[in-house]
């Protein structure tokens, strides 16, 4: 009798609406070594900044107004996108050997933010529900960023703000 009732709760989730799931995972794009890392705010991301050489060298994310720290270190050149409003993240993509050599990350509006020297092989993440956004990213950093992966979801835009 148990077991029929775990298995209905498993069958029951696995034909789940798609519609009414928000929540997807892109792994990371290589399997890095060093610290883990996440980049975690409350609300939408209004900004983003990386800092690269030759390759990726330190990610921030602005959330509302409140910056999260700096994962990885302010060095190199820094790029910098200040989202509008109603803006989103819907996709990140770049290149990656034995660090996080670019990445790419594309709006909802079709914006652009480059970064890094574009080598080693090609990665590319995007939400799996209609009307998602980047939510938060993780990785692994080692004096550079070594990994990276992306938490897609829905955001409650009520309580977000856009002062930078």
């Amino acid at each position: 009798m148990l077991f029929l009732a775990i298995f209905a709760v498993i069958a029951a989730s696995a034909i789940a609406d798609p519609e009414t799931q928000s929540y997807s995972y892109s792994p990371p794009a290589r399997s890095g070594s060093g610290s883990p890392f996440s980049i975690i705010g409350e609300g939408r991301i209004t900004a983003v900044r990386v800092w690269s050489l030759s390759n990726i060298r330190g990610i921030q994310f602005c959330y509302g107004s409140t910056w999260s720290s700096v994962v990885g270190y302010r060095s190199g050149q820094l790029q910098e996108m200040k989202l509008s409003g109603g803006e989103a993240i819907i996709q990140i993509s770049g290149k990656a050997s034995q660090y996080v050599q670019s990445v790419v990350f594309v709006t909802s509006k079709g914006r652009l933010l480059e970064a890094g020297q574009p080598s080693g092989t090609s990665f590319n993440m995007y939400p799996s529900h209609k009307d998602a956004e980047l939510v938060f990213i993780s990785g692994t950093n080692l004096g550079a960023i070594t990994s990276i992966a992306a938490h897609w979801g829905r955001v409650d835009t009520s309580a977000t703000h856009t002062e930078h």
